[in-house]
């Protein structure tokens, strides 16, 4: 049978009464089919342009974090928002060129068609599938080469865009240091033998407080960060490791009569009730910004991940499913905490690679 064959047996069988039929443009190759045409083109195009933008800007755009008034920081701001509107763009444009197609192209049609319950049968599934292909041989899509090249492209630029958007941060080799690789290193490194100080920050990277071991009160937190001495009159190293990622640590004084269970081979990590963890939760790397004493509980506000501070900071509740990685800590001969090593595992959420 021919495809008008079984359109006209799949109408009968579907119980489809057609009112009213006929093609958009009777006579083809017209100006205004041309023009219709066009403007459909139009919007494949303009998803095209905006699909090559977001692919050129997610690779190419500075995306490094910079503190807002230092030199980046209104690039690294527009960042998102760039890439947001490039995509959004692509694919709104390729919707409206969609919705446009079908408004100026596709044959007027009114059917009437009655409710049936069930799945359809093979012959029913035929029938259906040649009245699709009738359609697309009616709206005259074989010999609209503009529109086909420009969905074409708008379709393919896409596809590339969802990819870089999915695999793009598979890119770069996090391994390509070894063990020096930074998924495995924190700024609370040694380096040289240089001593590592724990450091306040009030907001000011150039201002070095040093913390001593009886500044905080019991059942207290703060968060501190690194410092080496060699860095002290280095403006831009003092900011970098304040706002590199895994610097945060929480430095926790417990209470004097709280019992406290160590992880084994940590055992001499706290110094007296003082116990640094590092801030960057192991489910997602959110800042477990959060403590409360009366539970002594460490609580990571995105996903409500909680530990226990006098207990390894243990996960308790929530996604988390591994502890906070601890700094092992000491104090110099003037009273200053100091980091006796790195952390001796990594620090944040899970990843392909680490090593149980």
């Amino acid at each position: 049978m021919s495809t008008d064959d079984l359109v006209r047996l799949g109408n009968r069988i579907d119980d489809i009464e057609v009112v009213s039929g006929r093609p958009r443009f009777p006579v083809p190759g017209t100006r205004a089919e041309k023009r219709a045409e066009r403007q459909v083109a139009g919007w494949f195009i303009l998803a095209a342009i905006m699909g090559l933008a977001f692919i050129v800007f997610f690779i190419a755009w500075p995306h490094d974090w910079v503190a807002p008034g230092e030199p980046g920081s209104v690039e690294y701001v527009l960042y998102t928002p760039i890439i947001g509107v490039t995509l959004g763009i692509a694919v709104l444009a390729t919707g409206m060129g969609v919705i446009a197609y079908s408004k100026k192209l596709l044959p007027e049609d009114l059917t009437i068609q009655q409710r049936h319950d069930g799945r359809s049968n093979e012959l029913e599934r035929r029938t259906a599938a040649a009245r699709l292909v009738q359609a697309g041989e009616q709206s005259g899509l074989g010999r609209r080469k503009l529109i086909v090249r420009s969905l074409g492209a708008a379709g393919g630029v896409l596809g590339v865009g969802v990819a870089v958007a999915a695999f793009g941060g598979l890119v770069k080799n996090p391994w390509k240091e070894g063990d020096e690789s930074p998924l495995l290193v924190t700024e609370w490194r040694s380096d040289n033998g240089e001593r590592v100080y724990v450091r306040k920050f009030d907001g000011n990277p150039e201002d070095v407080v040093l913390v001593r071991a009886g500044d905080l009160e019991p059942g207290s937190m703060e968060t501190v960060f690194p410092f080496k001495e060699s860095d002290r009159n280095n403006p831009e190293k003092l900011a970098e490791t304040v706002r590199s990622a895994d610097s945060p640590v929480m430095l926790i004084r417990l209470r004097s009569n709280v019992s406290v269970i160590k992880r084994a081979g940590q055992e001499d990590f706290n110094y007296g009730s003082l116990f640094a963890y590092s801030k960057i939760c192991s489910h997602m790397g959110c800042p477990t910004s959060l403590y409360e004493d009366q539970t002594m509980r460490i609580l990571c506000p995105c996903h409500q991940s909680q530990f226990q501070a006098n207990e390894y900071a243990r996960p308790v509740f929530g996604p988390a499913a591994r502890p906070l990685a601890q700094l092992p800590i000491a104090v110099d001969d003037q009273g200053y905490l100091y980091a006796r090593s790195d952390f001796i595992e990594p620090v944040g959420p899970g990843f392909w690679e680490r090593r149980p």
